[in-house]
This record gives structure tokens, C-alpha cells and sequence, in this order.
């Protein structure tokens, strides 16, 4: 296939045993770990059933270039993207559980992450990753930031599959493990690259034409046109519609506050991470009456407390892989609902697998809070899964099918690449 090349990471999964009752609930019990006697080796006539143990034996890496649906993707400062580097991992339990997980950075120019840097990261934290459960998420998190600072993009990709499993074994979607789902039908949002001012305008128009009631409409960091392609992009805005700019960190405090000058009165938008540093985005924001949300800033819990205790913005645009990951991404959901932040659930990129992951975190949020879901799979040519996630009047919710509710497909991610094996090196293939 042109332009396309696989990275999935399969962990072979030894389960010493298990008997588990289907009824939903001790799934539940299970699911949110009850104390029940047989957890602890005793006889039990309520729950007959015992913890899976699960011994990770060896994991293997395949990678895909994803190319860009649009052509060329435009960002402020220059920044062009015609391809994202992918990589899928696979858990896999020796009784037939596989769970699945991705990891696209956005290029190597948004965040501190590059594809290269996701698979490193993978290889350093795979041998200890060995003998440990994989349902128990927040375990697996301790230990891959025991064996890796920081490279969280590399982390999300294992613990998103971890999830994966958990809710296989329980018979289980994700969302009701992550918290339960609301019945909220999530509104999804388009991304509209850097152009010409009336030719944003037609890619607004040709997303509403499809349903969509949001639109992130990307400047570049030059007042005057970054004011002309904001005026055409909601010239043509409806009730029901929401629009955020986002300048990705590409303007000044001087530069934002002429933009704003020159805008229309009465639009109606937020501006997301108009400044690459803090003391910019808080310096903007005592100057403006306009909602600011920060994204590339708002990384981990101790960035999104500090980011409420300053008063800094208004919100967050959360990313999974850019934030660690769904056990993660659970953590800093609830921080920001504690605060009455909003935020949209998110990811850098990404197929069929990553939106899988953006959906079941975003069915947990309240609707007071959910600003929208990202639809990342327009932003790729490469369909990697199926499952029931159809888009439908502009909204969407997550599956009621176990685990992530996906199926990849097997022609299209091809054969592993690398296969790590216990505490030795990766096998290169």
C-alpha cells in the first residue's frame, strides 16, 4: 500500500486462571474490585471466581504513516504536516483477550514528542512491564513511570490497551469503567487548517454540511489575517454551533491583542492556546474579555492545578496522548469538573483506535463540561478499526460493546516489526 508502513505492540498474556461469572453483577464487583471473600482465597457460594493473573511474556511494535485526508495540514509558525507516524500496540492474553492501543503524535513540532521518541520510550518501559496485571491501571502506570520520566505519548499507547483488556474481562465498555456513561450524545468537532480566509469559510461550510456543530479554526499568528479567515469561518455561524480558535502557542501577547482589535463585534468563539508560555497566555488574559483555554500548556495533573490555582483560563482542550493516557485522563477529568473547568476530549491525532479512546473517556464527562469530541479520524486517509462509532447529526456515543468496542483490521496493520522479550532487547523485524 503507497506511503504506508505498520508499528503495533503485542504483549502475550499468560492467564494461570480464571472462572468468572458472567452475570453483570459480579462483573461489577470485579470491575471495581470488591473485597469479596474469593479475592482472597477463601470459599465463596456468592462470588465463585477467581483474579486473573496475567504474565506478560513478550510484546511486539507495528507502525503505520498515516497520510493527511486534507493534502497539507497547516498550523501558526510555518508548521506543514502531510503524514502522521503511528504506533498501535496489542496486549494479548494467552486465553484470547486482546486489547489495543495508539499512540499519533502531531509531527515533531507540537508538543515535546515525536514518533521515533513513542517507540523508544516503548522499548525502555517494555521489560518492566513484565508479570504485572494488566487491569490494574493505575499499577501499570506506576510502574511505567518507574521505569520512564515523562514521554507520556509513549505510555498512552500501553495503558489505553491495558483498558482494553480490563473491559473485555468484565464484559464491560471502558466508559462505565472509567466512571459510567452519561446519556449525553456528544457534539464532535472539525479541524480546520491555516488557508485562505474564504476557503476556511468552505471547509466550515462542507463540515456543517455533514453534521458537525463545532469547528477548531487553526491562525497563524498574523493579526490582520488571522482576523479576515476568523471573520469567514463564523461569517456563516448557527445557534447550535461553537467555534474555537486556536493559535497553538503561535502569537505574541501583542500580535493576539491587535487580532482581537480587528474582529467583528459580536463573534462568538473561545481562543485556545493563543501563547506559547504562561506568563504570556495569563498577561493576554487580563486584557481580554474573550474565554481562553489552554492545550499544549495543560500536560499533567500538577500543569492543570496550577492552571486553576492562577486562574490562568477557562478551560482545557485535553489530548490522551499528549496527557498520558485514559488512567490519566480520569484523574484530570475529575480535577477539572472539581473546578468547573470545561473541556473537549481529545487527541493529538490519530485512527479508528485513538477515537475509540477519545470517545469512551468523553462519555464520562458531565454535559455541563464536555465541550465537544474530537473527530480524528477525519484528519487520516487509513481506516485501522471497526466498530460501532457513527457519527450521527453532528453527535455521537460510545458503544455498549466490551473493552473499546473495536476490531482492527488485521490487512491493513500487517505484521509486527519488533518483538521485545522479557528484560532482553527488541527483535527488529
Amino acid at each position: 500500500m503507497h506511503g504506508f508502513s505498520f508499528a503495533v505492540i503485542t504483549f502475550i498474556v499468560e492467564v494461570v486462571s480464571i472462572a468468572v461469572h458472567s452475570t453483570q453483577s459480579r462483573n461489577i464487583a470485579e470491575a471495581i474490585g470488591v473485597r469479596c471473600n474469593s479475592l482472597y482465597g477463601h470459599n465463596s457460594n456468592q462470588y465463585n471466581f477467581l483474579l486473573l493473573r496475567i504474565d506478560v511474556l513478550f510484546f511486539k511494535q507495528l507502525r503505520v504513516t498515516l497520510p493527511y485526508k486534507g493534502g497539507v495540514y497547516r498550523l501558526s509558525g510555518g508548521r506543514e504536516y502531510t503524514t502522521f507516524d503511528a504506533t498501535i500496540v496489542r496486549i494479548t492474553t494467552q486465553n484470547g483477550l486482546e486489547g489495543w492501543g495508539e499512540s499519533t503524535p502531531f509531527g515533531s513540532t507540537y508538543v515535546a514528542s515525536h514518533a521515533l521518541g513513542v517507540r523508544a520510550g516503548i522499548a525502555e518501559i517494555a521489560p518492566k512491564l513484565i508479570g504485572l496485571d494488566p487491569r490494574r491501571v493505575d499499577r501499570i502506570n506506576d510502574a511505567m513511570d518507574a521505569a520512564l520520566i515523562g514521554h507520556e505519548h509513549a505510555k498512552t499507547a500501553l495503558d489505553v490497551a491495558c483498558w482494553d483488556i480490563f473491559g473485555k474481562s468484565v464484559d464491560m465498555p471502558v466508559c462505565e469503567l472509567l466512571g459510567g456513561r452519561t446519556n449525553l450524545r456528544m457534539p464532535v468537532i472539525s479541524s480546520i487548517y491555516v488557508g485562505e480566509p474564504e476557503d476556511m469559510r468552505r471547509r466550515v461550510a462542507e463540515h456543517r454540511s455533514r453534521g458537525y456543530l463545532g469547528h477548531s479554526v487553526k491562525i497563524e499568528g498574523e493579526p490582520v489575517r488571522d482576523a479576515l479567515r476568523i471573520a469567514a469561518s463564523l461569517a456563516d455561524q448557527r445557534p447550535e454551533e461553537f467555534f474555537i480558535v486556536d493559535a497553538n502557542g503561535g502569537l505574541t501577547v501583542e500580535t493576539a491583542l491587535r487580532m482581537l482589535r480587528l474582529l467583528p463585534k459580536g463573534l462568538d468563539f473561545v481562543l485556545e492556546a493563543p501563547c506559547p508560555t504562561w506568563r504570556e497566555c495569563i498577561s493576554l488574559r487580563r486584557r481580554t474579555d474573550v474565554p481562553i483555554i489552554f492545550d499544549e500548556l495543560a500536560i499533567s495533573d500538577a500543569s492543570i492545578l496550577q492552571l486553576i490555582a492562577d486562574d490562568a483560563a477557562d478551560g482545557i482542550g485535553f489530548k490522551i496522548s499528549k496527557n498520558g493516557g485514559l488512567t490519566k485522563g480520569r484523574r484530570q477529568r475529575d480535577i477539572c469538573v472539581a473546578a468547573g473547568y470545561t473541556f473537549s476530549v481529545q487527541d493529538t491525532t490519530g485512527s479508528d483506535i485513538a477515537f475509540a479512546a477519545i470517545v469512551h473517556l468523553a462519555q464520562t464527562v458531565p454535559e455541563r463540561y464536555l465541550r465537544c469530541v474530537l473527530e480524528s479520524r477525519d484528519m487520516v486517509s487509513y481506516k485501522t478499526a471497526d466498530g460501532a462509532f457513527n457519527v450521527h447529526e453532528g453527535r455521537i456515543t460510545a458503544p455498549t460493546t466490551a473493552g473499546l468496542g473495536i476490531e482492527p483490521r488485521m490487512d491493513v496493520l500487517g505484521q509486527p516489526v519488533a518483538t521485545y522479550l522479557g528484560l532482553e532487547s527488541a527483535e527488529q523485524k
